[in-house]
């Protein structure tokens, strides 16, 4: 018999844990003509926000070590467009849908989620590393009172599952998770990418026209892995766990460390179909050694003590 790859999280249903994540899979047209995305657990769709964005200039994407640098400065076409065009195209595909949604202010990203709330989006990923321009452009995910704020807020617009995808780039991850949690998320993401920066030195200028981006990719796969292991062992909600996971055994360290399920997103620059080869990784690594369902897989590890 084959093993039971589905997850529930916050009362939605994904057939298997592993979902492309927001920014690098769009919104799934690209990549039909590799696989249907039926096979998928769900999709993250690309981040939203409630009035188009072009994104920042070129150049915004810097290869280094082991990942990527980017800067695209959240280029979407709007959430009204999002709802009429993508959501359209994607209802009938038999797979999760995640809309990622963000905004410069709380009453932008509240707006936006409000409008999700009679649409077929099955959980909403509350991107909280965005600048909040009300508050001199710190992000609301940096800080416990940014984060519980625009959470509490989001929460109160919308009866639909809630996500809130966290960032790295702070003190102490345990703290942001918590602050979430009690203000009514279902669940946490993490993590978003790690601020970094690459220099040209014939110019002496930064590759990146936004000087500073955000980093993904396998060489941020330690960090991410800790802290998702930290944030499954403050919390009392599930997890899902992102940030460098490129092959199938990553996905199941991911699980072990403690989320129920996890996105991959850098992988599928270079090898597009990342996706399937982790689901199907994932289910032969459990019948090789007899596991029924995932959850005998998720926050496993034994960690040393003393």
């Amino acid at each position: 018999m084959k093993p039971n790859l589905g997850v529930d999280i916050a009362g939605v249903h994904f057939k298997n844990p592993v979902i492309p994540a927001s920014g690098v899979y769009g919104f799934g047209k690209e990549y039909e003509s590799l696989y249907p995305i039926s096979r998928l657990g769900g999709i993250s769709c690309k981040g939203t926000t409630l009035y188009p964005r072009e994104g920042n200039p070129p150049p915004r994407i810097a290869e280094t070590p082991s990942g990527v640098l980017n800067s695209i400065g959240l280029q979407n076409p709007g959430i009204d467009y999002f709802i009429e065009h993508e959501l359209s195209y994607l209802k009938d595909k038999d797979t999760a849908i995640i809309a990622n949604i963000a905004g410069s202010t709380v009453e932008e990203t509240v707006e936006a989620v409000r409008r999700l709330e009679n649409t077929i989006v099955d959980m909403i990923e509350l991107n909280i590393s965005c600048p909040n321009v009300k508050e001199g452009g710190v992000a609301f995910g940096v800080s416990c009172d940014g984060a519980a704020g625009i959470t509490r807020a989001v929460r109160r617009a919308t009866t639909k599952p809630l996500m809130v995808k966290l960032s790295p780039n702070v003190t102490d991850i345990t703290s942001i998770a918590k602050s979430v949690e009690a203000e009514g998320a279902d669940a946490i993401s993490l993590i978003n990418t790690l601020l970094g920066m690459r220099i040209d030195i014939n110019t002496r200028r930064p590759i990146l026209r936004n000087n500073v981006g955000g980093l993904s990719g396998p060489a941020v796969f330690p960090i991410a892995l800790r802290m998702v292991w930290q944030v499954a062992n403050a919390v009392k909600i599930p997890v899902v766990g992102m940030g460098g996971i490129a092959t199938w055994d990553d996905a199941v360290e991911m699980m072990m460390a403690g989320a129920s399920a996890v996105q991959v997103g850098a992988i599928l620059f270079s090898n597009p179909l990342a996706p399937i080869e982790i689901i199907d990784g994932i289910e032969k690594y459990m019948i090789d050694n007899d596991i029924k369902t995932i959850d005998k897989i998720v926050g496993t590890v034994k960690p040393w003590r003393g």
